[in-house]
């Protein structure tokens, strides 16, 4: 799949439809821009939200009991 897009006046540019749709590109997702010996890559890397990381220590993820804990000095 190629997919072309212009940069404008302002260095901005349009992630094309089709690309947005295969990658479920959103908005408040990066571009990565990464430079190689035959041009750059450009990889999509999803926004970190509240809701993705609650509980992801495996711990209580209630905030003032964390908050608590972090301020006694503990994990």
């Amino acid at each position: 799949m190629l997919s072309k897009s212009k940069v404008s006046k302002g260095y901005k540019t349009v992630v094309p439809s089709a690309v947005r749709d295969s990658y479920r590109v959103e908005p408040g997702d990066f571009l990565e821009w990464i430079p190689g010996e035959d041009g750059v890559t450009v990889r999509f890397r999803k926004r970190q939200r509240l809701g993705d990381l609650a509980g992801i220590g495996g711990r209580s993820s209630d905030a003032v009991a964390v908050k608590k804990r972090v301020q006694r000095g503990g994990e």
